[in-house]
Formats: structure tokens, sequence, C-alpha cells
């Protein structure tokens, strides 16, 4: 036990590193900041304009979403962040980070959004264009209301798995809160860094994810 928490829950160790693990940490909620509301806006918008497109608009949707959820967050960002150069084309390690997330979650977000808006009874569309309702009126006030109802829980859950894949950004070298501990694991060579970060994640994302869970059971109930 002596053994344990000498390697994996130094003290020393941790005292040490605190402050560097705390930029981490900010680092690593700028990144959710930026990339969470894109990604959402960017899926939204792929819902609806899958809702108002042509038959095969709509198959060029679905074959961009089944492609943008197909690729892996991680190959993503190593394909931007070190292949775009050779088309001259050259990205911070912040903003390969954003636009490798966005573009895997909007595959996700696009398909939730897209499925919610599609779940809405047609006979509410109609009836909201026979009171004088235009398409994107009766989106905002009829349609997508229901359908946010309908999708919350995996909206959230697929929020959760954005937020754990900003450890991403360590591959290339930017100081988020894995990359931080990673250092500070050289610096003191010691693991207890690495202990730390994944307490920090766990102290908090838990309340994230049983609040998930809670959404996706009544959601269970909601459907039964």
């Amino acid at each position: 036990m002596e053994l344990f928490l000498a390697n994996f829950a130094n003290w020393d160790s941790l005292v040490t590193v605190w402050p560097l693990l705390m930029q981490g940490l900010v680092v690593t909620v700028q990144v959710v900041l930026v990339c969470l509301p894109l990604a959402a806006l960017c899926g939204l918008s792929v819902g609806v304009g899958y809702s108002l497109a042509g038959p095969n608009m709509r198959r060029a949707i679905v074959v961009m979403i089944d492609l943008l959820r197909s690729f892996p967050a991680l190959v993503l960002l190593v394909l931007i962040y070190y292949s775009l150069p050779a088309f001259g084309i050259r990205l911070s390690a912040f903003s390969a980070v954003v636009l490798a997330l966005v573009l895997n979650n909007t595959g996700y977000f696009g398909e939730i959004f897209r499925a919610g808006i599609m779940s809405i009874d047609k006979g509410q569309s109609e009836a909201a264009h026979a009171l004088g309702f235009g398409f994107f009126r009766a989106m905002i006030w009829i349609i997508l209301p229901q359908a946010a109802q309908r999708v919350t829980a995996p909206l959230a859950s697929n929020a959760l798995e954005l937020i754990k894949a900003t450890s991403i950004a360590s591959i290339v070298a930017m100081p988020e809160l894995l990359r931080s501990a990673r250092v500070a694991q050289e610096l003191t060579y010691n693991p207890t860094p690495l202990t730390a970060v994944a307490v920090i994640f766990f102290v908090l994302l838990w309340p994230f994810s049983r609040w998930v869970s809670v959404l996706e059971r009544r959601a269970i109930i909601a459907r039964g």
C-alpha cells in the first residue's frame, strides 16, 4: 500500500504540479466552451436542412453524417493538423482541435436532431402552415420544441462524450489537462499527476453522467 501511495498518490508531487494541472484544466474548459455550442449549432443546421431538402440532398446529408461519424476524432485531428500544411493551410493546435471535434460531433448531433425532427408527426407542420406559419417559423415555434424534448437525453450523452474527447488535444502538444499531466509526470518522475487528472475528470463529469442517466431513464419511461 505504501508503494502504491508513493507512486500514484504522492502528495508532494501533486502540490508541486498543481498549478500546471489547473492551467491544463482551463485550456480544456476553453475547448469545451468553443466546441460544444459550435457542434450543437452545426448539428441543428444539418437536422433542419434535412427536413427542408429534397430527396437527393437528403441522401447527400445522410452520407455526410455517416462520413463524419465514421472518422474517429483523433484521426480527423491528425489529418487536419499534419496534412493541411501540405496545401498551404496551417492551423494552430487549438484551431485544429476545435475543427476536428466540431466536425466529428456535427455528425452525431446532426443525426440526433434529424431523428428528433423527423419523429414529429407531419400533421404538426401541416397545421402550422394552415395557420400561416412559414417553414422556419413553424420549425422554431412548433417542431423544434417538441423534438428537443425527445432528444435531450442523447444530446446530453453526446455532449459528455465530446468533453471526454478533448483529451485528444494532447496529440498535437496542446497544453490541455492530459498533456499538462504528462508534462508534470516528466517533471516529477511520478505518475501521480495522471491519477490527479483521472480524479478531476471523475469529479467534474460524474454529476453530469448521473444527470444523463436520469434523462435516459425518463426517455425510456416516456416511450413506454
